[in-house]
């Protein structure tokens, strides 16, 4: 690979910078064992810019995220930042990446790793082999659609909303990555949303079954609600092939079949854009799904795997190194193997290791798997 494959890493705030600190160890050995390099640039976001910039984005880091080939991103957040006015909130600085760099298709995988079954809270034959893709839609509904705000109401009371709105376009779009997901997998697609109670689901089934009768007849297809959806997770998983849903459904069942896995900690996502005309390459941002977790940030406890399988996603969809993305895969479901486990998936009879202890052990891995 040429090695003007540009990297924006954007480490963030509490294990985000522990856990991104991993991430580089990986690319490192890549860089040495592979010839793998990119040209890595590292900027602040969220409660870091805001500490050293008085924002949570700066005008630059947006740009120089623009300008990249792919993003790779920590976590935000921190309870030192509660009181912060609301556009200044950590959380700011992540969104305004997304809506700025169009990354409206958000893919969460959750899959179980063999030496995980034990790991998760319902039984194993529910959960052995289990291999989901959430998609998110990612730049609409209730997290962005105007208007929202707080009002001050005649009688002294407040009132707080929100609008979830939908275009015909933006459903549109997040379908048809469903339906090309879906075609490298088992074929099926589960579109999720709650038309029984609110319009923009309504909105979003017809426009979903229109596209499916125009674009997506080889696609097994159906509905269900969101509800419904979240029951069936813990219920049954393994009916579940792709669910594409909204931004705030989908934030809401992905982390729900995190826990499917094990944790949090295991669950890797990506942020992709529309396609470039000239390269074929999206813009596109990885990041691990769990926060920053100020609660165990620098005690080396966190979890690194989420972000080396976000990492291993960028691998292949940003640079199609299938090869390596599969081989950082399977040094992280070595490492499972080995016993060693952080304090979020560890059981009984496993040895309990720190965020260095992981990384060394998919680091063995690599080795391992190289020779």
């Amino acid at each position: 690979m040429a090695s003007n494959r540009k990297v924006m890493v954007l480490p963030g705030d509490g294990i985000g910078k522990e856990v991104m600190a991993s991430n580089m160890q990986i690319m490192d050995w890549l860089a040495k064992h592979r010839s793998l390099d990119f040209d890595v640039s590292e900027g602040l976001v969220g409660g870091a810019a805001y500490d050293a910039e008085g924002a949570p984005l700066s005008d630059e880091t947006l740009a120089d995220s623009i300008a990249a080939d792919a993003v790779l991103f920590g976590a935000v957040g921190g309870p030192q930042y509660d009181d912060l006015p609301f556009e200044m909130k950590p959380e700011r600085g992540l969104l305004a990446l997304r809506k700025e760099m169009d990354l409206f298709a958000n893919l969460r995988p959750a899959m179980v790793f063999a030496p995980l079954v034990a790991a998760s809270t319902l039984r194993s034959d529910l959960v052995s082999g289990l291999d989901i893709m959430i998609l998110r839609e990612l730049c609409g509904g209730s997290y962005f659609a105007e208007p929202r705000g707080i009002e001050e109401l005649p009688d002294g009371q407040k009132k707080g909303y929100d609008t979830n709105a939908y275009t015909t376009s933006e459903i549109e779009r997040i379908g048809r990555v469903a339906f090309d997901l879906a075609r490298k997998r088992a074929g099926r697609v589960t579109s999720v949303e709650k038309s029984n109670v609110m319009f923009s689901g309504v909105l979003w089934r017809e426009v979903i079954t229109a596209l499916h009768e125009k674009e997506g007849s080889d696609i097994a297809l159906n509905h269900m609600f969101a509800d419904n959806c979240a029951m069936q997770l813990v219920r049954q998983p393994k009916q579940f092939d792709v669910i594409v849903t909204d931004n705030l459904f989908g934030d809401l069942l992905s982390d729900c079949a995190a826990m499917l896995t094990g944790s949090l900690g295991m669950l890797p996502s990506a942020s992709l854009g529309a396609p470039d005309p000239e390269t074929g390459l999206p813009q596109a941002m990885y990041e691990p799904v769990h926060g920053s977790a100020p609660d165990i940030a620098g005690q080396n406890k966190a979890n690194p795997l989420a972000q080396l399988l976000s990492f291993a996603m960028m691998l292949r969809y940003s640079f199609g190194q299938m090869e390596e993305a599969d081989l950082v895969e399977q040094a992280v479901d070595r490492a499972l193997a080995s016993g060693k486990r952080t304090g979020d998936i560890m059981s009984e009879g496993c040895e309990l290791v720190g965020t260095d202890g992981m990384t060394r052990a998919v680091l063995d891995a690599l080795d391992e798997l190289a020779r």
